[in-house]
């Protein structure tokens, strides 16, 4: 439920909005304090890799155990290093979903607690859009409308964006998200947890055109996504090349990235093209992969459509991105009270 006034305690002095954005849709802990959704005051993010390389992949009660652990000394950090009093927050912004339930309930938990201690309106926010205003942290960002593509570990999708909190989707993954992908490809080849960097630098040793893995467009007219093929086609790679593929593990992880790569870049211009939009943002996790961002801007440049990709630190799951969307839904006066929940799938 939102309320629709928001009362700042500026006590008659003018001055900027400073929004603490809280998220813990994952296995990251983050805190940032942005102002007026643009200038980042601090960004302090705990990271729990150590935690689940050992299971190969995200356990979400270990997930929610280690953000009750780390959100207080997160936040505190977050605070400290902002330059500024905790009574100069001015309001709270907290990823609602999509994620794990159990870890988004404790950032979303400690928000409101921390929104009534302080006095203090606070919104819930979705998480993907938090991923495509990342983009307006930067210095040069995407006029409205544009298309973002959404890479990331959880989702993957393109979306029209026509304000920042308003975006239409255009298409998404059928089954696995890229990031997914590249985790259990990494985890075929032995390669750890978790596998979308280590493919990135195996994949820049390798020759990405000894093996021609598929690419699956699907429907190239449409903006969907299908991963499951490209990894059952490197599952039957290994298991027919079973004495010598060890030996090919860089050509193997450059030819499944550029599949993924030539994809993914051919879609978003597609949908660019579509509703005339001359701008694309690249968004999420995946968009940190360097192949990913030559090719999209290359292909792009070929159709005088701009990329616009923010920087590697705010590529991954952060606060700061959480209290740029926040600020947007603040201002329109829309806040949340104290029986707002989180949820776990974003409606499409």
């Amino acid at each position: 439920m939102y309320l629709p006034t928001v009362s700042f305690r500026f006590a008659g002095e003018l001055r900027f909005m400073n929004v603490l954005g809280i998220e813990t849709s994952c296995d990251e802990t983050a805190a940032s304090i942005v102002i007026d959704g643009r200038t980042i005051l601090s960004s302090v993010i705990s990271s729990q890799v150590a935690v689940h390389k050992r299971y190969g992949g995200v356990v979400p009660e270990l997930a929610s155990r280690k953000h009750m652990e780390a959100i207080v000394p997160v936040v505190d950090e977050a605070i400290r290093s902002s330059g500024i009093d905790a009574r100069r927050i001015d309001a709270i912004a907290a990823t609602q979903g999509p994620g794990l339930i159990g870890a988004l309930l404790v950032g979303f938990s400690f928000a409101k607690a921390f929104a009534y201690a302080l006095d203090i309106p606070w919104v819930g926010v979705n998480h993907l859009q938090g991923h495509v205003n990342s983009v307006f942290l930067e210095s040069d960002p995407p006029p409205f409308p544009f298309v973002a593509l959404l890479a990331s570990g959880g989702h993957t999708g393109i979306y029209y964006v026509t304000a920042h909190t308003r975006m239409d989707l255009m298409g998404q993954t059928r089954d696995d998200a890229v990031g997914e992908a590249f985790d259990k490809v990494a985890k075929m080849l032995d390669l750890g947890y978790p596998g979308g960097r280590v493919i990135e630098m195996l994949a820049e040793k390798g020759d990405r055109s000894i093996i021609p893995f598929p690419r699956s467009y699907l429907d190239k007219s449409a903006f969907d996504f299908s991963f499951s093929g490209i990894k059952t086609a490197v599952n039957r790679y290994i298991q027919t090349h079973k004495d010598d593929y060890k030996k090919q593990i860089p050509d193997i992880a450059a030819g499944f990235q550029e599949s993924v790569v030539e994809v993914l870049s051919y879609k978003a211009i597609h949908a660019a093209m579509e509703k005339q939009c001359g701008h694309i943002a690249l968004v999420g996790g995946v968009a940190a992969n360097k192949r990913l961002r030559e090719k999209l801007r290359r292909d792009a440049e070929c159709k005088e459509i701009t990329v616009h990709i923010p920087s590697f630190d705010l590529c991954g799951d952060n606060a700061a991105m959480v209290a740029a969307l926040g600020y947007h839904h603040l201002i329109r006066g829309e806040t949340a009270d104290m029986n707002l929940d989180v949820y776990s799938r974003a409606a499409n």
